[in-house]
């Protein structure tokens, strides 16, 4: 129920991005930059859209892979390139919600308070997705956040939204 020295460790000695079986790419967020959207801009109002194809392109260039998987903007997303690579960010298992300050204060919200995941298939056709929810003891973890003082992270996971 809380992170130890030990899994802090852990998770400081991962790679920043990683290549798996020879065809696909992974990294948090880009590949240069773990505290930028790939999939998502930000307005100066704070409004989190899906960014222009040319933009997300221009990230994958040098990525000869025909998928890459990434993360941190916890919306489930998928982007087939021109080339035919796609991107694909599963989403969030347990944080539905989130605020942030970069690149200026905006929020991110599911909706809802389920964990979000995919299912990818290598066809002959190429890479196709699925995006699955599923239900988990979100409350536990709602109360657990809101014992260790943030009421923040209590309501997002409860909901789905901040507030």
């Amino acid at each position: 129920r809380q992170l130890t020295p030990s899994h802090l460790d852990w998770l400081r000695s991962l790679p920043f991005d990683s290549v798996y079986r020879g065809e696909v790419y992974l990294c948090h967020a880009t590949p240069k930059d773990d505290n930028l959207y790939w999939l998502e801009s930000v307005s100066p109002e704070g409004h989190v859209f899906l960014k222009p194809i040319e933009a997300i392109a221009a990230l994958a260039e040098g990525i000869d892979l025909p998928l890459i998987l990434c993360g941190h903007s916890h919306l489930p997303r998928a982007v087939r390139l021109s080339d035919g690579r796609l991107i694909v960010n599963p989403g969030s298992v347990g944080c539905a919600a989130y605020d942030d300050e970069l690149p200026c204060y905006h929020k991110v919200e599911v909706g809802h308070p389920l964990a979000s995941y995919a299912i990818l298939e290598n066809t002959a056709a190429g890479w196709i997705w699925q995006f699955r929810t599923v239900a988990y003891d979100h409350m536990a973890m709602s109360a657990l956040a809101a014992e260790r003082g943030r009421a923040d992270w209590a309501s997002a996971l409860a909901t789905g939204w901040v507030r």
